[in-house]
């Protein structure tokens, strides 16, 4: 079932994408008077799931959601139309349009995908608001893992600034020390002020979702409200409501403690010692193979998050600085995937990855918020100059405004073979990977 809600999101998700997107080209094609042949969601090789036509125009949904096309008349583009390219020019095709209006029509898409983009996030946050985690709220410090360790952080340590930058909200730390190449991180530690260098070697494991950096959790009270399927907690005898005091008589002031030294004892019995109805109780538990009681908590309680509201007028300066500043993040993440000592390509996804951005559950807020940061990659993507992207033609177009001399026809359908090619290796090569990663989990 959560697969399957994944699924409907990303679906919808692509579906608002598309239109809109290709509503773009189609919109200043008609401003300019040029025919559109057809406007399809989804590509339709073979056949079309659904399809009518009205005035000069085929609508029609296809059945391999890999995006979607308007079928502008004159233009060289996927449908690779040698025929009607040989005919003489007509006043209605696109190649017979004035460069800046080409070029126009090739934008709309882009366009309409950053205005959408910010759109969404003016609604959202004139909607919801926003909530974050301050970094002062932090207050038992952080948990990290062996990457974590490697880049000279400690269980504990408190993050105060990163590049001598100090980070308001702490789920934008690791995002800070990726995207800008950070090279130290100021901590409190045993209440001393500590400067970390962060080595190199960890940036490649950074960008693959290695270096875990979390708020530390105390671990009293740790009181159970729910059980596992299958969970030997529950099998043992504990209820909802037990606390959790000890573990073979050892107690622990944090949480992380607590798990690693059930870790430390996988597959082998311990003894928890469980308030109840104000007695102690000595409760035997067989540990999983992984560690696990089987038990659920709750520590909502631990932290002070902030949220802000903001009215109509004030939604819209803040929208429009987060769709900037993502856009701005993106790009950083695309530079790195031409850096190839930080290794981020291996990290490329494909439908799999952009599917398990979504949440389990429905949740309007985490979709438009998705669907808006899908949006603007949609548009830096199609402004990358390859051909068969708009990106490309745009830079043909621009070429021919500023030498005055427009690209030959046969020049203009070989790239466009060209970037066809390249993008199906991409795409094969993004998905590839996706299935590598679920074969390694």
């Amino acid at each position: 079932m959560e697969i399957l809600i994944r699924v409907a999101q990303l679906l919808l998700s692509l579906s608002i994408l598309v239109i809109l997107h290709e509503l773009g080209h189609f919109f200043f094609a008609k401003l300019f008077h040029t025919r559109v042949e057809k406007f399809y969601l989804f590509f339709n090789p073979g056949f079309s799931l659904f399809k009518f036509k009205k005035g000069e125009t085929e609508y029609g949904i296809g059945w391999l959601p890999l995006g979607g096309y308007v079928k502008i008349a004159g233009m060289i583009d996927e449908s690779m139309d040698r025929e009607q390219m040989k005919k003489p020019p007509q006043p209605w095709e696109f190649r017979a349009k004035p460069a800046w209006q080409r070029l126009l029509i090739m934008l709309g898409g882009i366009l309409v995908n950053f205005l959408l983009a910010f759109v969404i996030y003016i609604a959202v946050i004139y909607t919801w608001g926003e909530d974050y985690l301050p970094v002062e709220s932090v207050k038992y410090g952080i948990v990290v893992d062996e990457v974590g360790r490697e880049m000279g952080l400690r269980n504990g340590d408190k993050i105060i600034a990163v590049d001598s930058e100090r980070v308001e909200n702490f789920n934008m730390i690791l995002p800070e020390i990726v995207l800008n190449h950070a090279r130290t991180l100021t901590v409190e530690r045993d209440g001393r002020t500590v400067v970390v260098q962060v080595p190199d070697s960890v940036f490649p494991k950074l960008l693959k979702g290695q270096g875990v950096i979390q708020p530390r959790l105390p671990f009293d009270p740790f009181i159970i409200r729910g059980f596992t399927k299958r969970s030997p907690g529950k099998a043992a005898g504990l209820r909802k409501g037990d606390r959790i005091v000890a573990v073979d008589s050892n107690r622990f002031a944090y949480y992380d403690e607590f798990r690693q030294y059930l870790l430390d004892h996988k597959g082998q019995e311990v003894v928890l010692t469980v308030e109840r109805d104000s007695l102690l109780l000595q409760v035997p538990v067989q540990l999983t193979p992984e560690g696990m009681i089987g038990v659920t908590t709750d520590f909502s309680h631990v932290f002070q998050y902030k949220h802000i509201d903001y009215s109509l007028l004030e939604s819209i300066p803040a929208g429009i600085r987060k769709g900037i500043k993502t856009t701005g993040d993106y790009l950083k993440q695309l530079k790195l995937i031409f850096q190839p000592e930080t290794k981020a390509y291996e990290s490329l996804g494909g439908f799999i990855t952009i599917g398990s951005i979504f949440p389990t559950q429905w949740d309007w807020r985490s979709f438009w918020n998705l669907t808006a940061f899908l949006s603007i990659i949609l548009a830096i993507m199609n402004l990358l100059p390859i051909p068969a992207l708009d990106g490309g033609h745009v830079l043909f177009i621009l070429y021919e405004m500023i030498t005055g001399r427009k690209p030959s026809e046969k020049f203009l359908e070989y790239a466009q073979i060209a970037g066809m090619i390249f993008l199906l290796l991409l795409l094969l090569y993004a998905n590839g990977n996706d299935v590598i990663r679920l074969f390694h989990k």
